[in-house]
């Protein structure tokens, strides 16, 4: 299986809240789409300085990690930030990796808005199909 890549729409997450409460208009949501590596063993979204900037996310604090490189480093996580493919979505944070030539989609995002990779196909679909799946676990 080759590079799996997907489009995704990347919005504001203080944004939608404003416009939500009246204080901006819905055209005013920064907002981008963009072509997404599908990186199931990436375990957050990755996206880089241009697209923190543009989209205007702030800086919510620094984590280390470790790329698939084996270079480890401090880097930012920016947010909050809306991740939207197709008509699924989810709100989380963005690890930040200035000079990223791709926008990562990871394992998280995946399995929050319940989708994989066919793999005879090479393209993103919805694990149960069109419907969404949300996995509820009772805590005792």
């Amino acid at each position: 299986m080759g590079i799996v890549r997907t489009t995704i729409t990347l919005k504001n997450g203080y944004d939608m809240l404003k416009a939500k409460d009246g204080l901006i208009k819905e055209p005013e949501i920064r907002q981008t789409t963009v072509n997404a590596i599908v990186d199931t063993g990436a375990w957050t979204m990755v996206i880089n300085e241009e697209i923190r900037e543009k989209l205007g996310l702030s800086i919510l604090r620094t984590d280390s990690g470790t790329l698939a490189d084996g270079k480890r480093s401090t880097y930012n996580i920016a947010g909050p930030l809306e991740v939207t493919w197709e008509d699924r979505g989810l709100m989380c944070d963005a690890l930040v990796l200035p000079d990223a030539q791709d926008i990562l989609l990871g394992a998280i995002q995946l399995e929050a808005m319940d989708l994989i990779i066919n793999p005879r196909e090479e393209k993103v679909v919805g694990a149960h199909g069109d419907q969404v799946m949300h996995l509820i676990l009772s805590c005792r």
